[in-house]
């Protein structure tokens, strides 16, 4: 210990002073996305698209954050005005102005154009999601009604009537923001949200030669409230019967417009705004329809298997929605890290710190990893003859992407808040919003448990087909990749075992039961599992084309795959447990 003299006083204007945390260009300063590129698409293509990526990167760090922080500031929020001066019913809805400039830069920016101009074919799906990823952390959540207008867009390219195409796709993927149309997705009602078959609203015939229907009730959760547009799903009045069927089999899938031709709600009256956790600037509301006028887009009674193809894209948005905040998060909290002193070191030279942060890189990886590999097997569907197996396996994928990427997600979100101590709590540093607005996409389109039963749902579907293709996709990334370097043939063997573990988890779990206990556990190995392949196929591309980021990505995937963790048998909950757990949750007299 050493004397010396007093410090100067510290005030409020003098004193220690730390630097922030800086964000460099987000597309330049990525090295995992740049290396999922560089794997997944050409270099020639990749090479035309760059310097767009670059140019986006450093545009989402300046004018595009403003926006979004305009959106998130507690007076921008939106607002509810139901009744004018004269007691007359208007239902405004205003946002800030930075939603509405995200409108524009998303139109301008080929958001949704650029997956439907389709110039670079089934990369086009890899070059529209590497700028949504961009886009997300600072959009303020402008990416939600982004995504629902991508769904629909998918959806009436393979439903819909030639009129509705030439209505409403020109639209939904304009690049000018005068001409871009939003659609909002109007599914969940107060009986249901996933469970969807339980829907009080209901559709009646107007006109059959025009196929126009009146549809009638209450949606009870209805986010992007101020699109032009929504889907939607009713159940379909039998016009000659006069009879609806019960359950899902009696819904079918609308298209309407928001608004008739006069400018007046189109039989929508908005009951309130939500008041919800996250999301703030994003408006969300209870709806009212009476007598609304919309087109059905399909076969009546198909509207739970047309909504498939929404689904997909959806949940591929939630899981990069997760990614991107958790990889904003992180970038804040490796900058900081080299900034912020503590007991006579930066925590960047502090091991407790590294390895807390090394964890929240891995995590963030695999959700790179899955969700990417995901839309890849996206714009092969769309773009590539023959692609059934794709097909398959993008099914089975969806629903465990988007329940292991977004749950491991969020918390590492507040890991990477803890990672600035008491700084990240603080709102105006950003990490805040991206743990609040990251929460809903866990609920979302499926919650974590609702998206493990559709896992075992394509199980039984496919009578376990999924699981053989999902089995032979992974052995064949390990043959091919294992082939290129000798340096990832024990991160292989783990994923062997890992594989291995699932095939006897299954074949040992029998009753129903014990089948829907033990989903969640399944579905969470199967994501580590895809990750493990995935970190290895990259690592392998990184070694024999040298490219930067190659000596960390041979760690990730011999750190990812080579843990107790991972190859650790799954041990299912047995009937008896599941009894014993009924009554520790629901008191003594439970039972199931």
């Amino acid at each position: 210990m050493t004397t010396q003299k007093p410090f100067p006083t510290a005030t409020s204007d003098t004193g220690f002073r730390q630097d922030p945390p800086q964000l460099k260009n987000q597309y330049d300063d990525d090295i995992v996305l740049k290396n999922i590129l560089r794997k997944s698409v050409p270099a020639s293509i990749l090479t035309e698209i760059e310097p767009d990526l670059f140019k986006f990167g450093d545009r989402v760090t300046k004018d595009i954050l403003v926006m979004g922080d305009n959106v998130d500031a507690p007076n921008n929020y939106p607002q509810l005005k139901q009744y004018d001066a004269w007691c007359k019913r208007v239902d405004e809805i205003s946002t800030a102005q930075g939603w509405k400039e995200l409108n524009d830069v998303a139109a301008e920016e080929g958001l949704v154009a650029i997956a439907y101009e389709r110039k670079y074919g089934q990369y086009s799906r890899i070059y529209q999601f590497a700028k949504q990823y961009l886009y997300m952390p600072s959009s303020a959540m402008y990416s939600c009604p982004l995504s629902m207008t991508d769904g629909a867009a998918r959806v009436l390219e393979l439903l819909g009537t030639e009129e509705m195409k030439s209505t409403y796709l020109p639209r939904l993927t304009s690049r000018d923001p005068k001409k871009f149309w939003t659609s909002g997705q109007w599914m969940t009602e107060r009986p249901g949200g996933s469970d969807v078959g339980q829907s009080e609203t209901q559709a009646e015939l107007l006109d059959a030669s025009t196929n126009t229907w009146s549809i009638s009730g209450f949606k009870w959760f209805s986010s992007a409230t101020t699109a032009d547009m929504t889907m939607l799903l009713a159940r379909t009045i039998d016009p000659n019967e006069g009879t609806v069927l019960s359950g899902s089999k009696g819904l079918s899938l609308y298209i309407a417009d928001m608004r008739s031709s006069d400018g007046q709600l189109n039989g929508v009256r908005v009951h309130r705004l939500k008041n919800k956790y996250g999301t703030k600037g994003l408006p969300t509301a209870e709806l009212e329809l009476n007598g609304m006028q919309a087109k059905m887009v399909g076969k009546p009674g198909r509207g739970v298997p047309n909504i498939a193809s929404i689904l997909n894209i959806t949940r591929i948005y939630a899981c990069l929605g997760v990614v991107c905040a958790l990889r904003r998060s992180l970038a804040l909290a490796k900058d900081f890290a080299t900034k912020r002193h503590a007991f006579n070191n930066t925590l960047d030279k502090t091991a407790l710190h590294i390895t807390t942060l090394a964890e929240l890189e891995l995590i963030f990886r695999a959700g790179a990893q899955i969700s990417f590999y995901c839309i890849e097997l996206l714009g092969r569907t769309e773009c590539v003859e023959n692609s059934t197996e794709d097909a398959a396996i993008l099914r089975f994928l969806t629903p465990i992407a988007k329940a292991y990427v977004c749950k491991i997600g969020v918390n590492a979100c507040s890991e990477a808040m803890e990672a600035l101590g008491g700084q990240g709590y603080m709102e105006d540093v950003g990490i805040g919003r991206q743990l609040r607005d990251s929460q809903v996409n866990t609920i979302w389109e499926g919650t974590t448990n609702v998206l493990s039963m559709d896992v075992l749902r394509v199980m039984k579907e496919t009578k376990g087909q999924c699981i053989l293709t999902f089995e032979k996709m992974i052995k064949e990334k390990m043959n091919r990749s294992v082939q290129t370097s000798s340096k990832l043939s024990e991160a292989a063997k783990g994923v062997q075992i890992a594989l291995d573990n699932i095939s006897d988890f299954i074949k040992s779990t029998s009753s129903k039961i014990e089948m829907e206990s033990n989903a969640r556990q399944l579905t969470f190995a199967l994501g580590k599992t895809l990750a493990g392949a995935l970190f290895i196929e990259q690592a392998a591309f990184d070694l024999i084309n040298k490219i930067e980021g190659a000596e960390q990505d041979l760690f990730v995937a011999n750190r990812w795959c080579c843990t107790r963790e991972f190859t650790q048998p799954l041990i299912p909950i047995d009937i008896n447990l599941i009894s014993e757990e009924a009554k520790i949750v629901f008191g003594a007299s439970a039972k199931i």
